[in-house]
This record gives structure tokens, sequence and C-alpha cells, in this order.
């Protein structure tokens, strides 16, 4: 085991901020989705569930993965691509969010 530090995975640096919601940031729910902008490739982690605009908040992408490390494993999700999970536990799921739409 290395003490040396790791290298950091995302393509986005360590203090983009990103959205969340307050649950989130005070440890009540456990992120269930996470996604990517399209447009500008903005990091979005949420519980899954419907929120107030009240509850948004923007935090570090580097705030995100100390508070749930499995985030690192999204660290190759590109622009336009979104992941969910069932629970904490469960594996990520990946899509591109515009093959939701196809029916």
């Amino acid at each position: 085991m290395s003490n040396e530090p790791q290298t950091w995975p995302f393509d986005s640096p360590p203090n983009v901020a990103c959205f969340t919601v307050r649950s989130i940031v005070d440890g009540l729910k456990p992120v269930l989705m996470a996604s990517r902008d399209e447009d500008d490739g903005a990091w979005q982690f949420l519980t899954g569930d419907a929120f107030d605009k009240a509850e948004a908040m923007l935090v570090s992408l580097e705030s995100m993965v100390a508070r749930d490390c499995s985030l690192l494993q999204l660290a190759d999700i590109q622009p336009g691509w979104m992941a969910w999970r069932e629970s904490p536990d469960a594996p990520w799921s990946r899509q591109a969010e515009a093959e939701q739409t196809k029916e």
C-alpha cells in the first residue's frame, strides 16, 4: 500500500463547481443519480427524487468525491451521459441521455 497521492481521474479539475442538493451535502440521502450536461460538461449529483430548487447547491467535485468515493467510478463519464443506481451499494448503470428519449 502506497502513501503517494492518487492521480485525479476526472477530466474536470477538483475545484470545478457541481450541482447537488442539500440532503446529499447534509448526509441525509445518498447520490443515486449523476449526470454531465452535454453543453458544458457540468456535473450533477442527485438523489433521484424530485426536489425543490431551494435545495439546490453548488459544491466542488472534490468535496463530492470526499462524501462518496464510489463517484470515482464515474470519472470517465462524458458530457451528455448519466449514471444511476438503486442504492449506495449497487453498481452504477450508464446511458447517453439522448437515448432516454428514444422509444
